[in-house]
C-alpha cells in the first residue's frame, strides 16, 4: 500500500504498472488524461498502462476507451 505522499510537490509524475504505480517524481497530485482534474495520489484508482494516463473516474476511462476505438483501428 501506497504511503503518505508530499503535497507541497505540485503534480507528480508517475509510472503506471499493472497492478501499482511507481512514483518517478513525487508530488501531491496527477491528472486526469481526459478532464484534466487534479487527482490527489492516495485517491488514485483509475489508470492505463498501455496509455500511461490516470483517470479520475470510471466515467473518464470510458470516455477515453471510446475515443480510442472511434479514433483508429489496430
Amino acid at each position: 500500500m501506497m504511503n503518505k505522499f508530499d503535497r507541497s510537490g505540485g503534480e507528480a509524475v508517475v509510472q503506471y504498472l499493472d497492478s501499482n504505480l511507481r512514483v518517478v517524481k513525487p508530488g501531491a497530485f496527477v491528472r486526469c488524461a481526459v478532464t484534466g482534474a487534479e487527482i490527489p495520489l492516495d485517491e488514485l484508482k483509475y489508470w492505463s498502462v498501455e496509455l500511461q494516463e490516470a483517470y479520475v473516474s470510471p466515467e473518464a476511462v470510458m470516455t477515453r476507451v471510446n475515443g480510442a476505438k472511434s479514433s483508429g483501428n489496430h
